[in-house]
């Protein structure tokens, strides 16, 4: 075996020092939970009768008895996500493959799941990031029952997934897989639509066109093939051992997919019964420090998502492990980037999958000493057990070694031939704070931005001022005020194609924000989650038109060249055009969790 890279040994040794009281309190619970439950036998005839009731009479039968582990099934179903539609049919099929694996299945609850895509720009696009620890609450709900010897996660996008983790690891006593849906087939290609997108943005076409283009890219069930924040979730759970290996970019409605759905039931069942034997393979087991480590650098060499960057340090901490920025900026300089995926270059994740995919990546990373081996997955010990792809095989369903060499060196390359020798993402700092810079997609000649600010209140105003053409010239848009606090940090993808079209116009322009961009972003340097945020007096509230602002992901600076005793002396911004953030479209149900969020670089959310 490879001998780990030392950066990676560093700072996974700085994550379990820096993580030794608070991980040793999380396994103590969960130990403890460990011995009390589930136990059916010792609950009484009510509570055991409730718990069964809708059950067929076997299934009472083997529940009364506690002869048969019981997974509890935790859907994000629902017809709004195109990636979560396919999940309609799990529940059946995961309760027949547990039956005849010799367990039993219920149905223990749904969660919550919006579509970004949707609320883009849109008022409800406000409730997004909040909804990740809704979920994590609603899958708390689910499995509090107590009836459950394993449980089974259906979720893919974007905040469903860390929210699912979040809440199962609350519940790390138990054995734990997720199982998708996996991605539509390909439509329109990525770049195509970009480029529509932007004509919209001009003016050169109409609404019409607009939609049509679109009804191509997204037009069937699964997930969207971009390598947004939905596929990166994928990528992360083979990354993090919580997947069968090989499962997260088949397409729905295959039998190697039905089959794979069922081989995660039947391995749920397995998982149960494993608990005692020295490789128990329960939740707390499988998310530990390493494997924490391992997704940071599948998120970092596939460059992947920035809302990462805030939902695995929240899922971290539920496990009672502590990471920060610095610790992805640090592997960062010490990962290759290893795929180009829209938006990072022209391919989708069926394309990525053609090209060797996870397995590959897997292979090429364990091969030099970039990723921890000795870890447990719901494949075993090992995560070498990744490299290996799915297939069926006189219609059952069977693995083999994934490819030794990349089909596609334009979509996925090994580690002796990066694309770039440092991971997708970058830290910035400096006297406006803290921010996540996406670097895999940005063009060489516009790593450094200097040039004057100009103040927005809204990602509206942003594109009224492109329509109006007062953004042709060098300039930083600063979008203060869009933090957890203030709004609840909603992306502002919408702004990609205006910002994307004055670039190619040969403008220098970055974006400064206390907000998010979408997983699909990356071509406009956009230093985004500055914190502090503008809401708890983040110097970024304090910037003024014509503030020279210089956004650096080459020396990794964020700074407004400002004297630190003007900008101490300064009021933060009021804007008087701002849009109300408290109400509306179910916004003043979430006042309890703006209030009470955490800083982007603590995960952003009200659980922490």
């Amino acid at each position: 075996m490879a001998v780990l890279n030392p950066v990676i040994d560093k700072v996974t040794q700085r994550i379990v020092e820096r993580s030794r009281e608070t991980r040793a309190e999380y396994l103590r619970h969960m130990n403890e939970a460990g011995r009390h439950g589930p136990h059916r036998g010792a609950m009484s005839c009510s509570n055991l009768a409730h718990g069964f009731a809708a059950c067929g009479e076997s299934g009472k039968d083997a529940l009364a008895g506690d002869v048969r582990p019981n997974v509890g099934i935790v859907s994000a179903y629902n017809e709004m996500l195109s990636a979560h539609q396919p999940f309609v049919d799990y529940p059946d099929i995961i309760k027949e493959a547990a039956w005849a694996a010799g367990g039993v299945a219920q149905f223990a609850g749904g969660v919550p799941a919006m579509c970004d895509g949707v609320t883009q720009g849109q008022p409800g696009m406000e409730l997004s990031l909040f909804s990740r620890d809704l979920i994590a609450m609603a899958t708390g709900v689910a499995l509090t029952h107590n009836m459950f010897d394993a449980a089974i996660c259906l979720g893919v996008c974007d905040k469903i997934v860390p929210g699912l983790l979040i809440g199962t690891l609350a519940f790390g006593h138990l054995p734990v897989i997720f199982a998708p849906a996996g991605p539509m087939t390909s439509g329109l290609s990525n770049p195509v639509k970009s480029k529509v997108r932007e004509r919209f943005a001009q003016g050169e076409i109409g609404r019409d066109e607009l939609l049509k283009a679109e009804s191509m890219a997204y037009h069937s069930p699964g997930t969207c093939t971009f390598y947004g924040t939905a596929n990166s979730n994928q990528l992360l759970m083979e990354f993090m051992g919580l997947h069968m290996a090989g499962t997260s970019f088949i397409n729905p409605g295959t039998p190697l997919r039905h089959a794979l759905t069922k081989a995660a039931a039947r391995r749920a069942v397995e998982m149960s019964s494993v608990a005692n034997d020295g490789e128990a393979r329960r939740m707390c087991d499988i998310i530990d420090e390493k494997a924490i480590v391992n997704g940071i650098i599948g998120l970092l060499s596939s460059g992947g998502s920035t809302n990462h960057t805030m939902h695995y340090v929240a899922v971290a901490r539920a496990a009672g492990i502590k990471v920060n920025w610095d610790d992805f900026s640090e592997l960062s300089s010490a990962v290759p980037l290893l795929a180009r995926v829209y938006p990072n270059g022209v391919a989708d994740v069926n394309h990525m999958r053609a090209a060797g995919g996870i397995q590959f990546m897997i292979r090429t990373l364990l091969d030099h000493g970039m990723l921890h081996d000795d870890v447990m997955t719901v494949e075993g010990r090992g995560l070498h057990h990744y490299t290996r792809e799915p297939f069926l095989e006189d219609g059952e369903l069977a693995w083999r070694d994934g490819p030794l060499k990349s089909h596609d060196t334009d979509v996925i390359r090994s580690v002796d031939d990066p694309f770039a020798s440092t991971g997708g993402l970058r830290l910035l700092e400096g006297n406006m704070g803290r921010a996540i810079i996406k670097t895999s997609a940005v063009d060489e000649k516009f790593r450094r931005i200097d040039a004057p600010a100009q103040l927005f209140a809204s990602q509206q105003a942003v594109l009224d001022a492109f329509k109006n053409d007062e953004l042709n010239k060098d300039v930083v848009v600063v979008v203060p005020n869009q933090g957890p606090r203030a709004n609840g940090m909603p992306e502002l993808h919408k702004l990609t194609p205006s910002l994307s079209v004055l670039l190619q116009r040969g403008y220098q322009v970055a974006l400064v924000t206390d907000g998010r961009m979408s997983g699909a972003s990356g071509r406009v340097p956009a230093a985004i989650q500055v914190t502090p945020e503008a809401k708890l007096g983040g110097t970024i509230g304090k910037i003024r038109d014509g503030d020279r602002v210089i956004v650096d992901s080459d020396s990794g600076e964020l700074i407004v060249d400002v004297p630190q005793a003007e900008l101490d002396a300064r009021e933060l911004i009021v804007f008087d055009d701002a849009p109300t953030t408290e109400y509306g479209l179910g916004r003043e149900l979430f006042s309890l969790f703006r209030n009470n969020a955490a800083p982007a670089e603590e995960g952003a959310g009200p659980l922490l």
